[in-house]
């Protein structure tokens, strides 16, 4: 039992770099405004158009940054459960390899 948790501690460490590596995109306003970010949900970078910049207000810009970064985490929460359920089924194949089956 004990060794199936230093292999989940160590394939919870490989699932953590390649989430790093996974990079996940969300957009407002038909793409003005772009959030990049890792599976991990670390935002990478913004970007804002220029022109939409200059005319857009505060309080719209705001709102559509929030939009786009709650898209980009959305993005990176689904990445980090497909990753977490591909290592867990790897690892016990459903529940058996717990009961060494």
């Amino acid at each position: 039992m004990f060794d199936k948790l230093m292999e989940a501690q160590q394939k919870a460490g490989e699932v953590k770099k390649r989430l790093d590596a996974i990079s996940v995109t969300g957009s407002a306003e038909g793409g003005k405004i772009t959030v990049q970010a890792n599976g991990n949900k670390v935002v990478q970078s913004v970007s804002i158009d220029e022109a939409f910049l200059k005319e857009a207000d505060k309080e719209e810009l705001e709102e559509l940054l929030v939009i786009a970064i709650n898209k980009a985490m959305e993005q990176a929460d689904n990445v980090s459960q497909s990753e977490m359920a591909a290592m867990t089924n790897a690892m016990f194949g459903g529940m058996g390899g717990l009961f060494g089956k």
